[in-house]
Parts: C-alpha cells; sequence; structure tokens
C-alpha cells in the first residue's frame, strides 16, 4: 500500500468528482494532473447515475500506477476490494467501530472528515485514522456540508495530534497566505483544479504559490 505523499504545508491532496465530466475527457486530464507530487487523490463518492464504480475506481488506480501517491476512495467500503486502492476517506466514522478495527488490519489508510469537534479528532487519534481534514477553511459551493472552520480549532488540533492535518473547501491561490500560521500538511482541492477550464494550468499555479510560501 502507498503512504501519503507528506509535504509539510506544501502539499496537495486533489479530490475528483467521477460525474464531473465525460470519462473521456476526465481520464486524458487525470494523466497530466497526476504527473504531479500530489499527496493523495480521492474519488469522492459522487458517480453518475449508471456510472461503473468499479470500472472507474480500476482505471483511475491504473492511471496512478507509476506514481508514489495513494488512491482513496470514499464512504465506499465496496470499493476497497478494486485492487491496488490504498485506502478509504471518511465523512464520519462509522457506528460500527468494530468494522475500522479489521479494516486497520489491512494496512489501507484511513481519513475523516472533520469540523470544529476537537473530540473528534481525538476519537480519531486513538482509533489509529490516518490523517483528518478539516471541512471547510472558506465558504464553498462544492462543501456545501460543511460549516465554516474556526482557525483556532485547527491550532489547538496540531497540539493534540501528530496525524497529518489537510485543509480543505474554497482555497484558492489568493487565500493561500491567511493558512501560513495554521499547522497543516496540506491543501485539498477539488473545484479550484477539476472546474476550472484548464486543470493543469490551474494546479501548476497552485503549486507554484505554496512553494512560494
Amino acid at each position: 500500500m502507498k503512504k501519503l505523499n507528506i509535504q509539510t504545508g506544501k502539499g496537495i491532496y486533489l479530490v475528483i468528482d467521477p460525474s464531473d465530466k465525460p470519462e473521456e475527457i476526465l481520464f486524458p486530464t487525470l494523466e497530466k494532473l497526476f504527473t504531479f507530487p500530489l499527496s493523495a487523490v480521492q474519488i469522492w463518492d459522487h458517480f453518475g447515475e449508471g456510472q461503473d464504480a468499479v470500472a472507474f475506481t480500476s482505471k483511475v488506480v491504473e492511471l496512478a500506477a507509476a506514481y508514489d501517491f495513494p488512491i482513496l476512495v470514499n464512504n465506499r467500503w465496496d470499493l476497497l476490494k478494486v485492487k491496488e486502492v490504498d485506502g478509504i476517506h471518511l465523512d464520519s466514522i462509522p457506528s460500527d467501530l468494530s468494522s475500522i478495527n479489521a479494516f486497520l488490519d489491512k494496512k489501507h489508510l484511513i481519513g475523516l472528515t472533520v469540523n470544529n469537534d476537537l473530540e473528534l479528532i481525538r476519537q480519531a487519534a486513538n482509533l489509529g485514522f490516518d490523517y483528518v481534514s478539516f471541512c471547510s477553511v472558506f465558504p464553498t459551493n462544492t462543501t456545501q456540508h460543511c460549516d465554516l472552520v474556526s482557525f483556532d480549532v485547527i491550532r489547538e488540533a496540531g497540539k493534540i495530534t501528530d496525524m497529518p492535518l489537510f485543509l480543505a473547501g474554497g482555497i484558492k491561490t489568493e487565500n493561500l497566505p491567511e493558512l501560513q500560521t495554521l499547522p497543516h500538511s496540506g491543501i485539498a482541492l477539488i473545484s479550484g483544479v477539476m472546474q476550472n477550464q484548464d486543470p493543469v494550468s490551474a494546479l501548476q499555479n497552485y503549486f507554484n504559490s505554496l512553494q512560494s510560501k
């Protein structure tokens, strides 16, 4: 299994929307995006009606095979059966905690979306989660289910856990400087890259901005 490609404060965790574009357009775009030194790639659980989730996931894994970043699925435990999937990102902790314990024995990565609840972050750390992602650090249409995260909560999280912390939601190159003082391993992006008319140039701009911090 591949591990997170951690680049403290300068990493990019890319989230892809399977239904965002036709696959014949999306896959060639991903081929180009995967040449960047990404921290991880998550396949969002947002498949189109009739879309083959297993086939889609298998193709993404195939495209990423030559690179050292992991591929994670979102919420869909069934997609862990796809060969070479490296882990799962959960929007919440399952009520059946034994399912997590059995899962962790398999050495998959496991991540969690968090907001302003520090106790949830402590719980994730105690359960052996590999990282958490804060949603949402800025207003955004992509993550409408997320409340805005207090920057003070992120600072406190950096004191109570050594887990990698990713920041997500509404992040643009213009507001990156506002995140500089926060403890984090990188930023998670979806619409800022994938909904841009030129995703490759958009991703390059983010990397350039992070490197100049």
